[in-house]
Order: structure tokens, then C-alpha cells, then sequence
């Protein structure tokens, strides 16, 4: 499969893992996060912080995206936050670069690198081996009028049709990676879950650790996330963002997208709150199932008060 190269791993002197934190939305990651960096930090190991979250890359997109504010870090180095505008597309292939550059001077410091977010490819992109393939601007211009023409749902029944893992995995409302995964079965005559990045072996030594919850009990914390979104004033986030323009990515973000339509008269807030509400839980659905394939997880519960010392001991092994 023709591509981009990953980054090289970086150098093993150190011996210190990737620690990863991922899960569904709501199940508490951020705060799991910043708990074990405190505790390494403070037992001589100093831990930084790297999203894994697509949507966080964002500047100004904070209360769409749960977005710990700067002064809730507790000292502890962020990186990869607020490195886009809304009018840029982000990318996986960017982001995996980007992020290999990041851990490795993280390593290299000696420190421990804690990557935290549920984009489950951006994820996967970072911690296996994953080579991207490459694209053709005619086969790309020809789906891409097919979207402008027909809207994501055709797209979608299309790779519902010849690789339907893939159309859960993407979902029927997200065209940018409907029409990626079309160019790429072209191209490579394969399945696109099939160039997804394998659980089999980690790019570099890493600890996985997933956070999970029941499912009513998430629910119920997920929709009461988004009631909160609109009484934290997500519609004057959306209105200053609006005259710095929002890509496709980022106009399309589940909440974002909502409060664009409301904002333009199209739907009454109380549909605005509950189709962002059933998208939450829909893509929650659709985290839970991406991170359960991986067999080097160690799963934890949101609500064990021991988690912390779970994690470490994963961690210490």
C-alpha cells in the first residue's frame, strides 16, 4: 500500500511507554488524565498531556468539546490543543506526524507522555503501525461532485455496499472521510477497514487503558453534557467563530452543527439540544465499539475510586 511513511519511533533509551487514555465521551478521560500526570509528576516523573481529540485541535471550540480550560490544567504541559482554525481541515496523516513529533520530544525529555481523547483513528493512527495511502486528485474531484450532488447519505449506502465496517465505523453524516474511504477502496482495491491501523502490534512500547460506563448511566451524564452546552453558551460560541469562518470538519461537529442551524433560524433550540443529544450517544455507541477491538486494553470503570492506582500499576509493570 502506497503512502506516507509514519514517523520514526522514537528512541527506546528511556524505555517509558506511551500511556493512552480513551473511551467514550463523558466517561471522564481529561480528568483521569490530568489525575495520573499530577500523581507522576509528583512522584519525580514528569507527565505532559497530548489531545487525541479531532475537534480540540480547534481554537475556540471549547464548550462543544468539553475542552478543559487552561486555567483547570493543575501546571501540567497541554500540547496539541488549539493548533487549528475553525476554517482548517484537519487530517489524520497531519495529526499522526504531528503527534509522533510531540511524544518523541516528550520521551526525549525524559517525561511521560499521556495521550487522552476518543477520535478513534486518530488514536489508532498514533499508537499502531499505519502507513496512509496515497490519493488521486480525478477519482478525489469525482466523489467529492458526488457528494456536492448527492449529500453524504448516497456516499454512505455506496460503502455500506462494499465495505460495511467501514460505513459503521464512519458513519452516514461525516462526507470528508465517506469520500476517503471510497477513494481508497478504488485505489487499493481492498477494503478501506482493511488499512485501518491493525491491533496487533504498538508502534512503540504503549499502555492502553480505556475508561467505560453503563450504558444508561452514560446516557443520562451525556444528555445532561448537552443541556449544559447550551446554558454555557454555546450559540455565542458559534457567533463569534462564524466571522473567522468554519471549514466543513468543524461546521459539521456534532453540537456545532445544531447551533449553526438555530442560529440560522432552521430549528427551535429545544430540536437543536435533542439531536445533538442522540448524535452524542450515537457516536458514544461507536467509540465504545472502535476501542473494543483493541486486546491490549486495560478497561476501567468511571466511577472506581481506584482507578488512579489501577492505571499506575498498569503503568509499573
Amino acid at each position: 500500500m502506497s503512502g506516507t511513511a509514519p514517523a520514526p519511533a522514537p528512541a527506546e533509551g528511556s524505555g517509558q511507554p506511551i500511556v493512552a487514555v480513551v473511551g467514550a465521551t463523558g466517561t471522564g478521560k481529561s480528568a483521569l488524565a490530568l489525575d495520573l500526570a499530577e500523581r507522576l509528576t509528583s512522584a519525580g516523573r514528569p507527565a505532559e498531556i497530548v489531545n487525541a481529540d479531532a475537534m480540540q485541535l480547534y481554537r475556540g471550540m471549547d464548550i462543544g468539546t468539553a475542552k478543559v480550560p487552561e486555567e483547570e490544567r493543575r501546571g501540567i504541559p497541554h500540547h496539541l490543543l488549539d493548533v487549528l482554525d475553525p476554517a482548517d481541515e484537519a487530517a489524520v496523516a497531519w495529526y499522526q506526524a504531528q503527534t509522533r513529533r510531540v511524544l518523541g520530544e516528550i520521551l526525549g525529555r525524559g517525561g511521560v507522555p499521556i495521550l487522552v481523547g476518543g477520535s478513534g483513528l486518530y488514536v489508532s493512527s498514533v499508537l499502531f503501525d499505519f502507513r496512509f495511502p496515497g490519493t488521486d486528485p480525478e477519482v478525489r474531484a469525482r466523489l467529492e461532485d458526488a457528494l456536492e450532488t448527492h449529500g453524504p447519505g448516497m456516499l454512505h449506502r455506496r460503502l455500506v455496499a462494499v465495505d460495511p465496517e467501514a460505513a459503521s465505523a464512519i458513519g452516514p453524516r461525516n462526507g470528508r472521510r465517506l469520500v476517503r474511504a471510497l477513494e481508497v477502496i478504488e485505489l487499493t482495491g481492498e477494503p478501506f477497514g482493511a488499512g485501518l491501523p491493525s491491533a496487533a502490534e504498538f508502534w512503540r512500547p504503549a499502555v492502553l487503558l480505556g475508561l467505560r460506563a453503563p450504558r444508561a448511566e452514560l446516557v443520562r451524564a451525556l444528555d445532561a453534557r448537552v443541556e449544559e452546552m447550551w446554558r454555557s453558551g454555546i450559540l455565542d460560541e458559534v457567533r463569534t467563530l462564524m466571522p473567522r469562518g468554519m471549514g466543513s470538519t468543524a461546521s459539521r461537529a456534532i453540537g456545532y452543527a445544531q447551533a449553526l442551524a438555530q442560529l440560522a433560524g432552521e430549528v427551535e433550540e429545544r430540536e437543536a439540544i435533542e439531536s445533538t443529544a442522540a448524535l452524542t450517544r450515537r457516536y458514544a455507541r461507536r467509540q465504545v465499539g472502535w476501542f473494543s477491538r483493541y486486546p491490549q486494553i486495560q478497561w476501567l470503570s468511571w466511577d472506581d475510586p481506584s482507578r488512579v492506582e489501577t492505571a499506575l500499576g498498569r503503568l509499573d509493570r
